[in-house]
């Protein structure tokens, strides 16, 4: 007899932002790597929209950056479980070559594109730029895509973004583009206001043109998984990723800190990791036994 197909929906955000682009490697990774799943991709409006579409059952999974994962795994009561831990997000600022800005404050007042209105990206840009107390014109987008030609063609001062392999990123650093990012005093204070962020790296040599890594602030997003998924899903969802995570790495540059290692260590607290996903950790040897 065949085996049981599960079929999962998981939410990933606008085209041409980088949870589209991991969504679907990562669909295509675990349903090439496990018969009984059959993961589909949706675009939503991203972490602000995933969330109550995972509480409501209206998707299976969803992809949830940083500060918006961080503040649903404290809601109490909560139901979401984690299935992964994605990658860690250092954010930045991106501006034209021949901009004169070299550091946040010199965006003061200036038109800037923080993201899309429903991106926890977005929300990480708005919390520097007030925990530094740096007021900026703030541009929203509906389509992350539409973000790059505004820094390109002067009517923003600066794009927004976060970790590895951000597409905007990596079109206007192969035109030139340069980052700014926040200095050590300024991660202080960034910090020092928000306990929920890290430090966090973004590697020399993410994208064009950046020879040296660029130290900054930012959280890890994650995959989560709807309230009361099967645990034989979730069980299933690991170890396909967990035997897929070579693949996985190798076809997409932000997906090589996506391992079943980092998932343990980034998640708040096991508990909060889905109930088949701590199984199998379990049998791994990466949770002790219960």
């Amino acid at each position: 007899m065949n085996p049981v197909v599960f079929s999962l929906i998981l939410g990933t955000a606008t085209p041409g932002g980088g949870f589209p682009v991991y969504g679907d490697a990562f669909a295509e990774m675990l349903n090439a790597q496990e018969p009984q799943l059959r993961i589909e991709t949706r675009n939503t409006k991203g972490s602000t929209e995933n969330v109550p579409l995972l509480e409501a059952g209206k998707i299976d999974l969803g992809l949830v950056a940083g500060e918006l994962a961080s503040g649903a795994l404290a809601k109490p009561g909560t139901q979401l479980r984690i299935v992964a831990a994605m990658y860690s997000s250092p954010g930045m600022f991106i501006v034209r070559s021949d901009s004169p800005v070299r550091r946040i404050a010199g965006l003061k007042g200036k038109p800037v594109v923080l993201g899309t209105q429903g991106s926890g990206i977005t929300v990480l840009g708005r919390v520097v730029l007030q925990s530094l107390e740096i007021p900026v014109e703030e541009i929203l987008l509906e389509k992350a895509a539409d973000g790059p030609p505004m820094l390109q063609d002067g009517r923003a001062a600066a794009l927004w973004g976060a970790g590895v392999g951000w597409p905007a990123f990596s079109a206007l650093a192969r035109a030139g583009g340069r980052f700014v990012a926040p200095d050590a005093e300024e991660v202080k204070r960034i910090l020092a206001k928000n306990p929920t962020l890290q430090a966090v790296t973004l590697p020399a040599r993410s994208y064009a043109g950046q020879d040296a890594p660029l130290h900054s602030v930012g959280s890890w997003s994650f995959v989560f998984a709807r309230p009361g998924l099967p645990e034989e899903q979730g069980y299933l969802l690991a170890r396909a990723l967990h035997r897929a995570e070579g693949a996985l790495a190798a076809r997409l540059e932000q997906a090589k800190e996506t391992t079943a290692a980092n998932t343990v260590a980034a998640a708040p607290g096991a508990q909060l990791i889905h109930p088949g996903v701590q199984k199998y950790f379990h049998e791994i040897g990466l949770l002790s036994p219960r």
